[in-house]
């Protein structure tokens, strides 16, 4: 099945789905292997992982570079955290055509003013994008793709933005008259309140993708009973590999050997697996010339 076919299935699932934040072509690989059916390719991690901020410092088409590893080493569906689409509708269409290019699923795009700010960061001194622009490359971007699976996700920061649910509501219906195959709502309270009351509110007329990171506490089986469509876990490998390397940096650094460092961490023969070198061995059997210590006869 085409990746866009799978993402298209989970966001119009009628159970909910979850999508793991990966970030290189490795973490990818490991999120596949965990079991999950679908990867969220989040702007914040590619450019944490550049060493860079989540403020468009990082080009659209270094971000295509890091997507084109991903896709390469995995089988399920990516879902771009698309941050403004990288411009105007003109930058936004050219994205998608990329991005199927390279075997891309889908992108999430927000409805902030180019550079982006991270959602959580001041979020409530930051502009939004008008409606009717964004509109307009919500539907630029629907008129380019060439796969018809092909997903577009339209997130609203009305509430991030301090802007209310009214105002929410109103970019939300407004999205899904221009195209969009998704909303995503964001929320920054510890609390799925605005979640809930969106949710209420809104009444199934487009699938809502959502990211709990701020309110992690509330029960998962909650957003199932909202009718939410997916939960995106946006951010936690990489946060979790920050915490390692700190850890383990700091260890050999005091203690100048690596004796209480090899017990906890991934063997080399680990990470050989995973960038698939025994395919290598079996493909040199196969293709490279059977080595003769003998030499060559040329006479």
């Amino acid at each position: 099945m085409k990746k866009t076919t799978q993402l298209k299935q989970l966001i119009t699932s009628q159970n909910l789905e979850f999508l793991m934040e990966a970030h290189h072509g490795l973490s990818a690989k490991i999120v596949e292997e965990a079991g999950f059916k679908g990867i969220w390719a989040s702007g914040l991690s590619i450019s944490a992982g550049m060493g860079i901020r989540d403020n468009n410092e990082a080009s659209w088409t270094q971000v295509l570079d890091v997507l084109e590893f991903m896709s390469d080493a995995t089988s399920i569906p990516i879902l771009l955290d698309g941050d403004t689409g990288y411009g105007n509708f003109n930058n936004a269409r050219r994205l998608v055509a990329k991005l199927e290019q390279r075997n891309i699923a889908g992108v999430c795009i927000e409805d902030k003013l180019f550079p982006k700010t991270n959602s959580f960061i001041d979020g409530e001194t930051q502009a939004l994008a008008d409606i009717d622009e964004f509109c307009g490359k919500i539907r630029a971007m629907k008129d380019t793709q060439s796969d018809e699976d092909f997903v577009v996700v339209a997130r609203i920061e009305a509430l991030i933005a301090g802007l209310g649910l009214k105002e929410a509501l109103l970019r939300g219906e407004a999205y899904r008259k221009a195209g969009a195959d998704a909303v995503l709502i964001h929320s920054h309270r510890s609390d799925a309140s605005e979640i809930e009351a969106f949710m209420k509110e809104w009444a199934g007329r487009l699938p809502v993708v959502i990211v709990p990171t701020q309110y992690y506490k509330t029960p998962t089986k909650r957003f199932a009973e909202l009718g939410i469509s997916v939960a995106i876990w946006a951010n936690h490998n990489l946060r979790a590999s920050i915490e390692a390397m700190q850890k383990l940096s700091k260890l050999i650094y005091r203690e100048e050997n690596l004796v209480n460092a090899e017990s906890g961490i991934a063997s080399l023969n680990e990470v050989f697996r995973l960038q698939g070198v025994d395919e290598l061995k079996e493909a040199e059997k196969k293709y490279l010339p059977a080595k003769n210590n003998a030499g060559s006869d040329l006479s």
